[in-house]
């Protein structure tokens, strides 16, 4: 197994850093960041395979492109309550909220009480994990019942107030993929925007809008009358 400076330097290899500018208009953060794409960081985690400890000490490096790394070969058998606690206090951008939800915390069995925990927390990308959580495993875990998904739409409507940006976004994300799970699911998230609306906020109002345009659309009903779990949408 390569070492971790081993694994620093494949990736500083691969470093774009004139690609940083760009990142930071669509608001990446880069303060911490070497200027590697996802396709090769998959590609660099496909030649380590899963190693816990590794991810540990990847994390622990502070640069945002290992700590994506560290998620992608994490082992979701070894992740502990501590260590999730510990990673997402070190989140600081969007993308790596999203990467880390998506390769890793998405698979531990702890998920579901940790949305409910971390939906609470004032900490920006804290929060946003918690709502980044709800929308992928509204389209991920097949086997999840419709009562789980509506416990959600309290907190949803709870923290659809939130004038964050990256808060805000994954709100509305939450909301539209419960809604394209299946025809039930899509009418009680419409139920949900449309209280959503009535809030006394700027934040509350674009969300409804833009989630009851959506799951109202004939795209979005054909799919959900044939039962069909949608594409995940990335964040607009």
């Amino acid at each position: 197994m390569a070492t971790v400076e081993e694994i620093l330097d494949n990736l500083k290899s691969k470093a774009k850093p004139d690609q940083l500018e760009g990142m930071a208009r669509y608001g990446i953060s880069i303060k911490q960041r070497l200027g590697v794409s996802v396709p090769d960081m998959r590609k660099i985690a496909r030649e380590l395979g899963k190693d816990h400890r590794i991810a540990l000490d990847l994390w622990n490096t502070g640069i945002d492109e290992a700590k994506i790394l560290a998620a992608m070969i994490d082992d979701r058998n070894e992740i502990t309550d501590g260590q999730m606690e510990d990673w997402v206090r070190g989140i600081n951008s969007w993308d790596v909220c999203d990467q880390v939800c998506m390769n890793l915390f998405e698979k531990s069995p702890l998920v579901w009480r940790k949305i409910t925990d971390w939906s609470e927390r004032e900490e920006e990308f804290t929060k946003r994990t918690a709502f980044s959580l709800i929308a992928r495993l509204a389209w991920h875990d097949k086997t999840a019942k419709d009562e789980q998904f509506v416990e959600f739409f309290p907190l949803i409507i709870r923290e659809s107030n939130d004038d964050r940006n990256f808060v805000k976004k994954a709100v509305n994300w939450a909301l539209r993929n419960i809604g394209k799970r299946n025809i039930n699911l899509n009418k009680k998230a419409i139920n949900t925007a449309k209280i959503i609306q009535k809030i006394d906020s700027k934040a509350a109002r674009w969300i409804a809008a833009d989630v009851i345009r959506e799951l109202e659309s004939d795209a979005v009903q054909r799919r959900v009358k044939n039962n069909q779990l949608p594409a995940c949408y990335a964040i607009r």
